[in-house]
């Protein structure tokens, strides 16, 4: 059973910047993808960022710029670093390792940006 636990989030004002961690219990790298998803209140959970075993990224347009995710497998720790945050980002931010045969979620981290 593999364990994510997410940690960096907080408040911060508009223009901001804060970095998420990721943190797995095993090895990222049989993983196919890990990638960065939020929900805001009353809305879906959404991708945010993802990043394949290969080191191919992916991100929402919303985020495009302002947001990079990143691995490092030795540490079995992804990151998503967030910069010039708006107001609009705010939402719990999950981590997902996606397997062959099931995904796994971390509990969620609020990142809160105020104007």
């Amino acid at each position: 059973q593999v364990q994510l636990v997410e940690s960096g989030g907080g408040l911060v004002q508009a223009g901001g910047s804060l970095r998420l961690s990721c943190a797995a219990s095993g090895s990222i790298f049989s993983f196919n993808a890990m990638a960065w998803y939020r929900q805001a209140p009353g809305k879906q959970r959404r991708l945010v960022a993802g990043i394949t075993s290969g080191g191919s990224t992916d991100y929402a347009d919303s985020v495009k710029g302002r947001f990079t995710i990143s691995r490092d497998n030795a540490k079995n720790t992804v990151y998503l670093q967030m910069n010039s945050l708006k107001t609009e980002d705010t939402a719990v931010y999950y981590c997902k390792a996606a397997g062959s045969l099931m995904n796994y979620w971390g509990q969620g981290t609020q990142v809160t940006v105020s104007s």
